[in-house]
């Protein structure tokens, strides 16, 4: 558990419900797809708008989908599970009820690890459960609680959630900040998910804050301090970095109340990333507000006979273990190289090619950091990766030098499209014979005496000076090690 974060006398409590949009082709209970559109209320039918008589049929994929989130959080998958309704009014949900499940989710009493600084975590999570996303809200003319008017566009209604529910384990905004990251890190290797969609994951986040003494050196509170104390739930969160901001102005505000003698008053809270405050929507919905019932309409969903079937892939942590161990690795360089599913597959794929030490570089350091300043992802060059390896393999047969292949063939491989052996050709970027340097060698240090006297008087760093210009004879082409020991050899 993770230690308390105090200020005065007082701790913070934090839960989650995340929620997740899993990437099916089409919406949970009906064929309309989940892809985004350009005109409001197009992705609709009968069933997702609720109309009479419509009848929902349930996603397979979306059912797949959960039971691989389950595996990979340790969590029990009961052999049978089923739906629900609840009931509340959603004015972007035009059946006034959603269907859900309440008492007998798909994943119980799982848990996820995640490191918050130097710390190994363990955050336990209580349920994920499958349900329909409502519509969404467009508010014209200011915030929700400023807007003239608001628009509904029905469009999302329907699209399958995973609400991933958490125990009261966070101490502190940059701890759910971490969680989140890791959280968003093992779903998309499962490849139940993609961050790039608009609203793909939005987090509500319940708050409270209770006396420190109260809690536990290893972080523990009893169960009944956690129920007894006021919290808010602050809603309509979309990133790791709105949660940290809204979070830590949410347990500020609350300290705030206490210490001045006001109550904290049990209600819903919206995030206003745009002001960076929460404010007050509603008072808090307890559970018998939402009157859940079972879903007549869909029976009870067994999966005991083939979740055993369904496979998941290597996860994150086991994937940069193994790169350590397998390919030698630092930590870090194994961290860097793990980050997506994708850039791990693009660095696994050149390291069968090339020493696993030359492929870390170029995919890590280089690649990696020539798309991370373009505001690229690896996706980018997927379909290029044949390139890259002529690239790698340019340098390690020592037919261009390092300097060249990353300032010049690598950044106009990713800003003109072009091949590098073309751009090798073009702008005259092969090595230069050992002739040509030696010819190179022995004018500079004729036409640069002042330098030569410089080096045999110990200041070694005249050296630099006469590498740079060989260098500029031989066009930059010359191996700067190559010349450095060269030079070095013909002056002693």
């Amino acid at each position: 558990m993770a230690q308390t974060q105090e200020q005065g006398e007082l701790a913070v409590v934090i839960g989650l419900e995340v929620h997740v949009q899993l990437e099916t082709d089409t919406k949970i209970f009906c064929g309309c797809s989940t892809e985004p559109a350009e005109e409001p209320n197009t992705h609709t039918c009968p069933v997702c708008l609720g109309l009479p008589g419509a009848l929902p049929v349930l996603n397979e994929a979306a059912v797949e989908a959960a039971v691989k989130v389950g595996k990979a959080i340790d969590a029990e998958i009961p052999e049978r599970t089923r739906f629900h309704r609840k009931n509340y009014y959603y004015p972007d949900l035009p059946k006034n009820f959603q269907i859900t499940q309440y008492d007998e989710p798909i994943c119980q009493a799982g848990h996820l690890e995640c490191t918050v600084g130097d710390e190994r975590r363990t955050i336990g999570i209580e349920r994920a459960h499958l349900e329909e996303d409502p519509g969404s809200l467009k508010h014209k003319g200011g915030s929700i609680d400023t807007a003239e008017y608001t628009l509904i566009d029905y469009n999302r209604a329907g699209v399958p959630l995973l609400e991933i529910v958490t125990g009261p384990d966070f101490r502190g905004a940059e701890e759910v900040r971490a969680f989140l990251a890791k959280l968003e890190e093992v779903l998309e290797y499962l490849g139940v998910f993609n961050a790039s969609r608009d609203g793909s994951l939005r987090i509500d986040a319940n708050l409270s804050v209770v006396d420190a003494a109260d809690v536990g050196e290893d972080g523990e509170i009893d169960q009944n301090v956690v129920e007894n104390a006021n919290r808010t739930e602050v809603k309509n969160i979309s990133s790791h970095k709105g949660a940290e901001k809204a979070l830590a102005y949410e347990a500020q505000r609350q300290k705030n109340a206490i210490r001045r003698g006001r109550a904290v008053e049990q209600e819903t809270r919206h995030w206003d990333e745009s002001r960076g405050i929460t404010v007050s929507m509603r008072s808090k919905e307890e559970e018998k507000d939402y009157r859940y019932f079972r879903e007549a309409d869909l029976p009870p969903l067994e999966v005991a006979d083939w979740k055993e079937k369904i496979e998941i892939p290597e996860l994150p942590d086991a994937r940069r273990e193994r790169f350590r161990e397998e390919y030698g690795l630092s930590a870090e360089a194994a961290d860097k190289l793990t980050s997506t599913k994708q850039v791990a597959d693009f660095y696994e794929a050149v390291a069968q090619q090339f020493d696993p030490d030359l492929a870390a570089t170029w995919v890590a350091d280089e690649l990696l950091g020539e798309l991370n300043y373009r505001d690229m992802a690896i996706t980018a060059v997927e379909d290029r990766l044949d390139e890259v390896e002529r690239l790698v393999e340019l340098v390690a047969d020592d037919e261009i030098t390092a300097k060249n292949a990353r300032e010049t063939v690598l950044r106009s491989m990713l800003d003109d499209g072009r091949d590098p052996d073309a751009i090798v050709d073009e702008e005259g970027l092969g090595k230069s014979g050992g002739d040509e340097i030696q010819q190179a060698v022995e004018t500079a240090i004729e036409e640069n005496s002042d330098a030569v006297a410089d080096y045999h008087d110990g200041e070694d760093g005249a050296i630099n000076f006469l590498v740079g210009q060989v260098m500029q004879k031989t066009g930059g082409s010359a191996d700067p090690g190559d010349v450095n020991q060269l030079l070095r050899e013909a002056l002693d």
